[in-house]
């Protein structure tokens, strides 16, 4: 079969699969304190359906996956989903989002499956403010879970800090100098206007701060392998690098080459834009592979050519954790 290439010729060859809207922190630019309107389990795809899709795209070009959520530890058995993920021929990097939360008990059994890459979200690295922004007191059991994943054999971590103005902007040099000690890889990512938890929360344009942090801990322009946007800095020798993701000061649209699956089987063209092509009728409705294949491609034949985040900030209903990470 031929590959995934969209309208402005980009390939498509990296999908996200959220397993799981339901998450156990309500950090304050993604889920609402109170919200209680997720999908019901009926809905979600179950670990077949999800297996079959990725068979699917695999044979359309298919070669990186990520499992994200909501928090995607909270489904159960994810282990099992993972190891037959890592198992379709084609695949070749499979990864995970995680809050780290339920990380200790599930480490082991995800390196085992054969997930290659954890990215841990972690805002700040003090325990009150993780109870602040994160809105739950979860410092130690997030620090228990990276800790988990380091003796697990997970390299490299890589760690997520959403940077918010007013919130944990003082904090960047400090989780530069901790993931430098730590070894891990550490990226910074623009808060984006999702949902009104997204736009609540007050912008930081990462542009100055990468140069702050050029200067101040003298970095080069580096690259990282993987799939995603971030543009990195890295000490000459390599042993550290950061990364930036900034969706809002320096879009990487033209070089998008993902699309995200929800728990219940929607398949989202733009994490800025509404376009959406529904998988679960197919799944669910008898669809033979070929139909469900041709299906992917009209999907994919509408992916939008960029987002409109500082265009139109207003335009998202939908948070985060509605869409996958």
């Amino acid at each position: 079969m031929s590959e995934l290439i969209d309208p402005f010729g980009r390939r498509i060859e990296y999908l996200r699969i959220s397993v799981t809207d339901r998450c156990d922190l309500r950090c304050k630019y993604c889920i609402p304190e109170g919200f209680t309107d997720f999908e019901e389990p009926e809905h979600w795809l179950s670990f077949d359906e999800i297996a079959r899709l990725v068979r699917l795209f695999a044979q359309l070009g298919l070669k990186r996956v990520r499992l994200t959520g909501g928090e995607p530890l909270l489904r159960r058995n994810i282990a099992d989903l993972a190891g037959r993920i890592a198992a379709v021929p084609g695949i070749e990097d499979l990864s995970l989002s995680t809050n780290a939360t339920q990380l200790e008990k599930h480490a082991v059994a995800l390196k085992a499956a054969g997930v290659t890459r954890l990215n841990v979200s972690l805002d700040s690295l003090r325990p009150e403010r993780i109870a602040r922004i994160n809105g739950r007191p979860a410092y130690d059991r997030i620090m228990a879970g990276i800790a988990a994943a380091k003796a697990a054999g997970f390299a490299p971590i890589k760690i997520n800090m959403v940077a918010l103005e007013g919130d944990n902007d003082d904090e960047i040099d400090a989780m530069v100098e901790w993931c430098m000690a730590q070894g891990f890889v550490l990226r910074l990512i623009e808060n984006m206007p999702m949902g009104d938890t997204g736009r609540n929360v007050r912008y930081l344009d990462l542009q100055p701060v990468k140069e702050q942090i050029r200067r101040r801990f003298d970095l080069v322009e580096t690259v990282l392998p993987g799939g995603g946007p971030a543009r990195y800095l890295g000490t000459p020798d390599g042993r550290f690098t950061v990364g930036f993701i900034t969706p809002i000061s320096q879009h990487f649209c033209a070089t998008c080459n993902r699309v995200r699956l929800t728990v219940d089987g929607v398949l989202h063209l733009c994490l800025g834009q509404e376009d959406r092509f529904e998988l679960r009728p197919l799944l669910r409705g008898g669809a033979t592979d070929a139909e469900i294949v041709e299906a992917i491609r009209a999907a994919i034949a509408r992916k939008p050519e960029r987002h409109e985040f500082r265009e139109q900030p207003q335009k998202l209903v939908r948070f985060m954790s509605m869409t996958g990470g």
